[in-house]
């Protein structure tokens, strides 16, 4: 039987694929600003708009989802992540670019076409291998950076008329790509339908994402924010998929992010062969219980347990006298900071490569951002590794720390104080 904190709380919101009425709780986090909504010093004199952080999972299809509070409008228009500031990623983005471009024997007179391509960190590379590209990006302020990088980029959402425009344009695409943007769609058969329509007939898409069973096995719910509408598991997407009219014939996994998904999807009646991890997939998702709703009960305990962990290794270091700092103004260390309650009075400022996010405040928590120097300049006791994803960029990054006996922690998916 569940407690009452994790029993079913009904709503009258219905599941963005399938309609089902959502009625199952997946996780409550209370409310927070959106993620990315960093504040300038004006601007802490000010109310903060919070929405609630709610996700449910569709008894239907399993799609785990938040409902849409905030417009992508507003989350998106102009936005503060430049994917070029993790130098991890641009060698992921580098290394699918080499190898699609072999795998699908994309030359010249290929198209790609990625969607989301924020600020032309992945295309830049079929570029320099004189394969034709064009990005699809609703940040103005991002796609100005790709533009600048030499990636033609079309400034508006992606969904059917959209694809519709490229088509007309002569922009059907050989291979098109959409990295960590399938979560943020809130009308998600739209942009599903929208990727047939921009393929050629023997077209691929590649779509990362996420994968929902390793954010249950890692505890990872601090990658649950407004700006992802969306959870994906590879059963859940391939039905969204089916749906409209495509395929997935092959899946990747990848570590990024903490473990995600790369899969390939291309029209139904194309003739890509179906590989052998996609059955071996089913199956791993199957036997982790993905398809019951039982498996995705209890995880608001679990999250409890994470937050009181760190929130207890603050308090008994600030009390120690130690000071600590963050590395990596995240949008998913923006879910932990605010739903476990950490201010300023727990850690002194974060740091950031960014220097879009320098000399802004973290949405909620309030805790400023600085250049990744102020470190140096005040020698902290330890340093929270935020997105915990990039550890191991960011502890060599900054392991000049270990000078003066600094320690590196993260939270999720348990508390650690790193080697």
């Amino acid at each position: 039987m569940l407690s009452p904190a994790a029993r079913p709380k009904i709503r009258a919101a219905s599941c963005r694929f399938c309609g089902t009425a959502l009625s199952q709780s997946f996780i409550d986090l209370g409310a927070t600003p959106p993620a990315n909504a960093y504040l300038r010093e004006s601007d802490l004199h000010e109310p903060e708009t919070f929405y609630p952080l709610h996700a449910y999972v569709c008894g239907a299809c399993f799609l785990v989802q938040l409902e849409e509070f905030a417009s992508p409008e507003q989350l998106f228009g102009d936005y503060a992540y430049f994917s070029s500031y993790s130098e991890s990623w641009l060698r992921h983005a580098e290394d699918y670019a080499r190898m699609a471009a072999r795998r699908f024997r994309l030359g010249s007179a290929s198209r790609v076409v990625e969607v989301a391509s924020n600020d032309g960190y992945l295309l830049q590379y079929f570029a320099r291998l004189g394969i034709p590209v064009r990005g699809v990006e609703p940040a103005g302020n991002v796609a100005r950076a790709a533009e600048a990088r030499g990636v033609p980029t079309l400034v508006r959402f992606f969904g059917r008329a959209t694809a519709r425009k490229l088509a007309q344009e002569g922009w059907r695409a050989d291979l098109a790509i959409a990295n960590n943007v399938l979560a943020h769609v809130p009308n998600l058969n739209d942009f599903v339908a929208a990727l047939r329509i921009a393929l050629k007939p023997h077209g691929v898409a590649t779509i990362e994402f996420p994968h929902l069973m390793r954010l249950i096995e890692g505890g990872q719910f601090d990658t649950i924010y407004h700006e992802h509408f969306s959870y994906f598991s590879f059963l859940t997407a391939e039905r969204i998929f089916a749906a409209h009219g495509l395929r997935l014939f092959d899946v990747d996994t990848l570590a990024t992010h903490g473990g995600s998904l790369r899969i390939y999807a291309g029209h139904a009646d194309a003739p890509h062969e179906t590989s052998q991890a996609v059955e071996l997939m089913r199956a791993a998702e199957r036997a982790a219980g993905l398809d019951r709703l039982s498996i995705y009960e209890g995880f608001g305990e679990r999250v409890a347990r994470i937050k009181r962990r760190f929130v207890a290794f603050l308090i008994e270091a600030k009390d120690a006298g130690k000071s600590v700092v963050g590395y990596g103004a995240a949008a998913k260390g923006n879910t932990l900071l605010t739903t476990s309650g950490v201010g300023p009075d727990l850690i002194d400022y974060v740091v950031d490569a960014n220097p879009n996010k320098q000399g802004l405040y973290l949405p909620g928590s309030h805790i400023p951002i600085h250049a990744p120097g102020r470190i140096r300049e005040t020698k902290p006791d330890y340093i929270v590794i935020l997105p915990w994803n990039l550890k191991h960029e960011i502890v060599e990054t900054a392991s000049f720390a270990r000078g003066w006996g600094a320690r590196f922690v993260v939270a999720v998916p348990e508390l650690a104080v790193l080697p």
